[in-house]
Parts: C-alpha cells; structure tokens; sequence
C-alpha cells in the first residue's frame, strides 16, 4: 500500500517531487566536488614532496656491501632497496629502501638496522613524505592538522546540505499531515509513516545523486585543469595530474546518500510523533503567533506590502538558514574581492614601486665567494646590458660609541630607551648588527660617485637612516640620520665570536662617508632591529675577511639592468644569454622583473580562483535553501493566495508581493553584509597605513555588483517558477485542494 501511495503522491505533486532531487543533485555535487578536489591536492602534496626530497621511505647509510644489499632487499615488506650513486660516497654507501606497507616503515627500518649491526644513526627517513601517507613517528603525539581541516570542512558542507535538503523534505511533509492524520487514525503506526517517507526520499535522490556525483567529479577536473594552467605559466610550476580513485567515488556515494537519509529522517520523524488528532486538525498554511505588522514595507509598497512582511514573519525561523547562507556568500565574496584590492596596493607600494626600477634580472650564483666569481665583467660587456653589480652579503657586529649616536636619534631616547633588548649596551658602548653589503671594485666606485665622494677601496660606507617609528608608520616611512655624519671610524667583529669584549677579535675600518642614499639594489635594509648597515668594496673585504669571522653567506648576487625594459621578451633573451654564460662554470638561480611581476599577478589570481570557487559554493548553497524555500512555502500558501484573490487582489498584486518578498529576502543579506564588510575594510585599512582614497579608486564594485545581482536574480527566478504554478490554478479547486490524490 506505502509503495502505491508513495508512487502516487510523487506522480501528482511534480514539483514537490523536483524540489526535493534538486537539493539530492546538489549534495552530491558538492560533496563530490570537495572529496575529489581534496583528493587530488594530497595526492599533489605527495608528487610535490618527491620530486622536492625523493621518493624513498627510509634511508640506510654506512658500509654496506652487495650481501648486505640482497638482505635488504629480501626484508618481507621491502618493496625495493636502490644504491643512491649521488650520495654514495669511497668509504660509505647510501641505499634508499622503499616498503609495500608504510604504516611500519619506523619499526621495519629499525629491525633493518639491527640485522645488518649498524646503529639507529645509520637510519634516516623522509619524514615529510610519510607524514604525508598518515604514517606518525612513534610516539609523536602532536595533532595533525590536515586531514581534520579537510574532515571539518566535509562536514561543515553536510550539515549545510543537510538544512537545504531537509527544508525541501519538511515541506513537502508538512504539506501531508492532514493525510497522515487520516491514515494513523486507521492503524498506521509511526514506523510505517517514517518508513513510508524514507523511501519516498530514496526514490527521488538515487539518480540525481549519481547525476550529482558525475558533475562534482567533472566540476573538480575543471578546477583542477584551471589551477595547472595557472600553475604551467610560473617559475617553477608543474602540472597536477587529475585522479579519481574508486574508493572515493564509493565513500562520496554513501555520504551523499546517508546526508539524504538524515535529511528526510528528521522532518519524518517529527510528523510520525503527531497524534491522529492533531495530523487530521493540522494545516498546511503559514500561522503567525502574534498579528504583527510591517510599517516599513507597508509605508513603501502599500497593502501587498504588509502582506508580504506578514508571509516573511510566518517563515521567519525557515528563513533563517537561507539568510545565513546568502549573508556568508556576500561577505565571503566581498571580503575576498577586498582584501585582494588592499594586498594589491601594498604590494605596489611596498615591493613593485619600491624595487621596479632596482633591478631588471637578478641572479644567485650557488655556493660560491665573491672573491671567487670571475665573470664580473664579461657580464658589463654583454650587449644589452646597461649595469651590472656583484654583490655578496655577510652578517657582522658594530662597537658604537654612546655618543656617536645622531642628535635626532637621542632626541627620540636614543638607542636605549627605543630598542629595548636589541641592542646590546654595556659600559657606554653598543653591540648592534652591522650587515654588510660586499660591492665588486668598480660597482662601489660608482656608488662613491652616485653620493658625490672620491673613489676609495679602503673603507666603508655607512648607510645613514633609521627608521622614525615614533613619527611615522612602516607604509610612508620616514627616516632620521642614525650616527654622527662626523664619524671616522667603524669598529667590526664576526657574529660567531663570543666572550667579552677585550677577548673578540676586532677590526677597525676608516668611514669614507655617511649617506641616506643606498646603491640600486633589490634589497631591503634595516628590515628588523637596529642595524647600522656597511658597504664595503671587495678589494676591503678581501684582507679583513679573515679578521672579523668569516661572516660571508655561500651565495654571490648578481643585480643586472638592462638598456631595453619594457618587453618581457627582451628581458628572457638577456636573461638566457647571461644564463649560459654563467651556468658552463657556476650553479644559478635567476629570475626576471617582468616575469617575477607576471608569476605574482597569475599566482593571486589562482588565490582568487580557488576563494572565488568556495564563495560561489556558499552562494550555491544559500540558493538552493531559496529554491527549496520558495517554491515549498509557495505551495503551502495556495489556500491563502486563493483568499486573496477571492477578496479583490489582483494577480499583479500578487506578483507584486512575490517581488517585495524576493527583495526581503536578497536584500537583507545584502545590508548586513555591507556594514560587516565596510567595518572589516576600515580595520584593514587602518592596520595597513593605507590611504583610504586609494582604496575607494581601486575598489571592486564591478564584481561585486554583478555577484549580488546574480543572486538577486537567482532568489526571483525561485519566485517566478513557484508562482508562476499558482496563479495558473482555478480559485475553486485551489480552495478544496488537499493534495490528495
């Protein structure tokens, strides 16, 4: 009988019937979409990983010989053991070992050891990589953070899926009590009412839910292409492979359908609980439980005004989701849009305005001295090139005397009383960071000239400036002179010397000027701290080196700019062509301004891709409560449209209430989205140091416009379908109707 009545109700009550596989479809899709999303990002954090640190699990290192080899690999859960020849060495051998079963990679390498007699200092592991397979080192019981970020997330998404699908089932269950009533009254139990509803939910879901789980699948290989488009286009991008395992597909399956379950169960269960008597005087139309009224609608819009403020009051805690959902969309999306405008200027000002004329291609020679980089100036001598510096930075300590600080910077409180505990002090000296900046010969010639001094090889220039954080802000700093420009003198030592003072090894340098200006550089000074910065020219650096500690980093800089730099081609050109030169004798990493600029805009574009995606989820989700809501309590209200138009409103009147409440329902979210994200903006602002003129210049409103207009128009398609139903049926037959068949 449940079957027949079921198969009836569903056949008679269409709309009720798509509402319902709309919301299964939904699910499905975007639960599918996240797990195959998720999916394929582990699975780009392992390839990630080994083409980064190796593919191997465990590592052994020592003597080991071609018996030992064959033990290894002969262990029962040893899938292979290889000889690494890059890491093997005359007197130890390195052997990667890879395991078929990785949850016992900790204990299996340790019994590995003790078989073939060499110590727990003989095992390493690839530590990122196994952590990436859940495989936890024992006794580590740090929480990780992945896999429940991802699980929250899936989570957060059924339970919001739950109340979309749940308020389609709730209304067209609620729609039924009186039908219910009748047949509880005539010995159906509540089990039966709930099985009867349960299986109505399975009939409707199972082929929106496969058509839900096919289009996820699609929508995430889309998303997943996009990213390895963008991805193609930077320095050092790589493609993501898209994957789909079977396993996945099964678990999104059963997800989907136990998110269904629970949503017809919930509802289902309510109205089994009902006595026959209160099913068969139930109704299906909205009851305020307090006459209440809408100055504000009715003073705007008149009659159908108060009407529809009414109608939204009745719905008011089924409304609530969807207001929830649509407010999330909006902030979500003009927040994003926001914060990206605001990282856009400051990254203008503080790197691509600061440093666009700095530098056209920047190169890092690997592990290699200053002193030992010969190709200093067959690199002017390119065609192409306009300059070139080579440079190499050291760390180093600055003895400064109390009263060699600048009479700005003891106005403030001077290096005590502003520093705090960066700054050593002790008996009228101070310890301060002194970085250095090691300048080939004729590079700091032309900065002698660039400040107006003779050129000179035998001592320093100090870069003059520190940073007013009294009287301005990290955004428009301004700068006060840091010592006496009187200054002869600069004493230096290594950092890695330690002890007091009158047993460091000190070097004392000639101060051939103090300036505010720096050499064109694309490098920040004084970024933390109090640093008093040196320039020095090799020639210098090449007999004090020694003195003061050894303090030079393992990589040399080379800082080119070239004749033409307007066009990305002729920078890659110079580029290559300074590439091949130096890479027939050194090691290079080298990068591009034009480029560099390019790879930052597709990257935040990227960003913007994957936040935009999640924001137009939520936005999705927050249509489908207004779809499921509208059309659902459209159909409740059948009775009392009819009894309107019975007493004289027309049925333009009747559009004009679905039109008020359509705004009631966007515009609302719309509002408080507005004051939450102008009240967020100001706090961005205010923590950047931005100009909020600036902003109003750059500000999104195209997008955001268009993002809230689709919405509106999303939330009125929902009202022109459900309605459009009901002003078509008779007045007689809507009056009787009891969606009985």
């Amino acid at each position: 009988m449940w079957k027949n009545y079921s198969t009836d109700y569903i056949k008679n009550n269409r709309a009720s019937g798509i509402s319902i596989m709309a919301a299964s479809f939904i699910a499905a899709l975007f639960l599918s979409f996240l797990c195959c999303l998720f999916y394929n990002f582990w699975l780009d954090n392992i390839e990630g990983t080994k083409l980064e640190d190796g593919s191997w699990h465990g590592r052994i290192t020592g003597e080991i010989s071609e018996d030992n080899l064959a033990v290894i690999n002969h262990f029962a859960n040893v899938e292979k053991a290889v000889v690494n020849e890059e890491l093997s060495g005359e007197k130890r051998t390195v052997v990667d070992v890879f395991f078929s079963v990785k949850r016992t990679v900790y204990q299996d390498m340790s019994a590995l050891a003790n078989i073939l007699g060499l110590t727990e200092d003989a095992v390493s592991y690839n530590y990122q990589l196994l952590s990436l397979y859940f495989v936890r080192i024992p006794g580590d019981n740090m929480p990780r953070l992945l896999m429940p970020a991802y699980l929250a997330v899936v989570v957060i998404v059924c339970f919001s899926l739950i109340l979309v699908i749940h308020n389609s089932f709730a209304v067209s269950m609620n729609s039924r009590v009186h039908q219910f009533g009748i047949f509880a009254s005539i010995g159906a139990t509540p089990v039966q009412i709930r099985a009867c509803l349960v299986q109505e939910a399975l009939f409707l879901s199972v082929a929106p839910i496969m058509a839900g789980i096919l289009s996820g699948i699609a929508f995430s290989f889309c998303t997943v292409c996009g990213m390895s488009a963008f991805a193609a286009n930077l320095a050092g991008g790589r493609q993501m492979p898209f994957s789909c395992h079977p396993v996945l597909l099964i678990l999104v399956l059963l997800l989907s359908i136990l998110t269904v379950l629970v949503s017809a169960w919930l509802p289902a269960r309510k109205l089994s609980r009902l006595t026959p008597l209160e099913s068969i005087r139930g109704t299906d139309e909205l009851q305020l439980k307090k006459k209440k009224h809408s100055p504000v609608l009715s003073a705007l819009f008149g009659m159908e005004g108060e009407l529809a403020g009414n109608a939204l009051k009745a719905q008011k805690k089924a409304l609530r989701t969807t207001s929830l959902s649509l407010t999330l969309a909006f902030l979500g999306f003009m927040t994003m849009q926001c914060f990206w405008t605001l990282s856009g200027i400051s990254t203008n000002h503080t790197y691509f305005e600061k440093y666009q004329d700095a530098w056209d291609v920047m190169l890092t020679v690997k592990d290699t001295r200053i002193e030992d980089f010969t190709l200093a100036e067959e690199l002017r001598g390119l065609p192409g090139v306009e300059s070139s510096v080579v440079y190499q930075k050291a760390d180093a300590v600055c003895i400064l005397p109390q009263q060699a600080q600048s009479l700005e910077l003891l106005a403030l409180g001077g290096l005590e009383g502003l520093s705090g505990d960066l700054v050593f002090f002790d008996e009228a000296l101070f310890r301060i960071e002194a970085p250095i900046f090691i300048l080939d010969d004729e590079s700091f010639g032309e900065f002698c000239g660039q400040i107006g001094i003779a050129s000179r090889f035998d001592g320093a220039i100090i870069l003059n400036r520190l940073w007013d954080s009294v009287n301005s802000n990290f955004r428009y700093p301004e700068y006060i002179p840091y010592v006496k420009e009187d200054m002869d003198t600069v004493v230096l030592y290594g950092t890695a010397e330690k002890g007091d003072m009158a047993s460091v090894n000190m070097v004392e340098i000639p101060v051939l000027a103090c300036t505010q200006e720096s050499p064109l550089l694309r490098e920040e000074y004084g970024k933390s701290g109090y640093p008093l910065v040196q320039f020095l020219p090799l020639s210098l650096w090449k007999e004090i080196n020694g003195q003061i500690g050894g303090g030079a980093g393992q990589d040399t800089y080379v800082r080119v700019l070239a004749n033409d730099r307007a066009e990305r081609e002729t920078l890659n050109a110079l580029e290559d062509k300074i590439g091949q030169i130096i890479r027939s004798e050194y090691e290079l990493d080298s990068e591009n301004r034009i480029r560099e600029r390019e790879d930052n805009d597709k990257m935040i574009e990227g960003y913007e891709l994957i936040l935009g995606a999640f924001c137009v989820l939520l936005a999705m989700i927050g249509i489908a409560h207004v779809f499921s809501h509208t059309l659902g309590f459209l159909r409740q209200r059948k009775r009392e449209f009819a009894r309107y138009m019975s007493v004289g409103l027309t049925p333009e009147g009747i559009r004009k209430m679905f039109c008020i409440e359509a705004l009631v329902i966007a515009g609302r979210p719309v509002l408080v989205t507005l004051v939450l994200t102008i009240g967020a903006v100001a706090f961005m602002i205010k923590a950047s140091y931005l100009d909020p003129m600036e902003f109003i210049e750059a500000a999104p409103i195209v997008p955001i416009l268009v993002f809230v207009l689709a919405v509106f128009g999303f939330v009125a398609l929902a009202y022109y379908l459900g309605g459009k139903k009901i002003l078509k049926a008779g007045l007689v037959d809507t009056l009787r109707d009891d969606t009985m068949m």
